[in-house]
């Protein structure tokens, strides 16, 4: 079970477990690794998926979906879709928030025209004068492409057994890469799978809450972050950062594994080094599309700037227990129309153990 550890100097600098249940400097409350060792409101956040009657006293009834998130302290805030879930039901449009809090054994949450009443798993919908409108029950969605195993060709990054394709690595001693590292080789045009976890950071806010991100050649960073529930702007998870929004947010609640799937083809740029085609990118966030064949004009955020020399893969370091694994690469390379295409290398793959 994974927790916040203190750095060891032996082996693969594996981490002790000691849990640290408070920040550092104390702004962003306690930070949770272990889902064993979560505060009482954790059992409440998640996605409720159920159907509501489009009216009281109708007979007829649509499908709709809450993801609730914890904000500490007894508060919560809850986003309704009608449709279902983001990517399953729900593509973009109208989102509903709510507001409340915790009495006793019960959350509430409210809007202008519905109470939600958590208790035990379920999510019941309320109008306002008491009569119920809809029932949604708790689950747990996996990505479908969790625990993807490399094709033939790939370049295993990192299965856990050891960190050798990485500078300056850490891992916990549950074997799970620590944000902060670097690619130790450099990639053009490729396909990437990986997959993380975000701490439960109830109080933090913002770009606190689990901040961490792929920088694909050190230029075009896809955040990671906790943004579960929140509407997936440029700075959010799933975002070319500063740049893009995703087409929606994806993210799934913190402490719970979510994969990216990242197929990168490289700017092309002419004999005199002037670029001639932009970056395109595309992005699935726990196997579902939220960029599209993309065209990047610049590197994001503070990214280095474009060229023809290329750099490191890193997964940045922002201060927060981020984690990887499963991590492998598919290159590509140029075609004869400026594009790419699969390339298979002399490195053989491997089953990638899931644990």
């Amino acid at each position: 079970m994974t927790k916040l550890f203190s750095l060891c100097c032996t082996g693969l600098f594996l981490l002790t477990s000691c849990l640290l249940l408070d920040a550092a400097d104390g702004k962003d409350g306690p930070v949770y690794t272990d889902i064993h060792e979560v505060d009482s409101d954790y059992q409440f956040q998640g996605e409720y998926r159920g159907w509501q009657r489009s009216r009281p006293t109708a007979r007829s009834s649509e499908p709709v979906a809450i993801q609730v998130i914890a904000l500490g302290e007894g508060k919560f805030a809850g986003t309704k879709y009608y449709g279902g879930l983001p990517g399953e039901g729900w593509f973009g449009g109208t989102r509903y928030e709510l507001q409340g809090e915790t009495t006793g054994d019960v959350v509430t949450l409210r809007n202008d025209e519905y109470n939600v009443i958590l208790e035990k798993n379920i999510a019941t919908i309320m109008t306002k004068d008491g009569r119920r409108a809809g029932v949604l029950q708790k689950l747990h969605r996996v990505s479908s492409t969790m625990g993807a195993a490399p094709p033939a060709g790939a370049v295993v990054l990192f299965d856990g057994t050891n960190t050798d394709n990485f500078k300056n690595a850490k891992t916990t001693e549950d074997r799970l890469l620590i944000a902060g590292t670097e690619t130790k080789e450099s990639f053009d045009s490729f396909r990437l799978h990986a997959e993380f976890r975000l701490p439960y950071k109830p109080m933090a806010r913002g770009q606190g809450r689990g901040n961490s991100g792929f920088y694909l050649q050190s230029r075009y960073e896809v955040q990671v972050l906790d943004s579960f529930g929140l509407e997936g702007v440029e700075n959010e998870c799933g975002a070319l950062y500063k740049t893009r929004r995703p087409d929606f947010n994806m993210c799934f609640p913190p402490l719970q594994w979510q994969t990216y799937d990242i197929d990168l083809t490289s700017p092309n740029f002419d004999e005199k080094g002037n670029k001639i085609s932009n970056m395109k990118i595309s992005v699935w966030h726990n196997g579902v599309l939220i960029h599209n064949k993309a065209e990047i004009p610049n590197k994001t955020g503070g990214g280095k700037p474009e060229g023809t020399e290329l750099f490191p893969i890193k997964l940045q370091d922002h201060g927060n227990p981020v984690m990887y694994r499963n991590i492998w690469i598919m290159p590509k390379r140029p075609d004869s129309k400026g594009g790419s295409s699969w390339v298979s290398t002399h490195v053989k793959a491997a089953p990638i153990p899931i644990y």
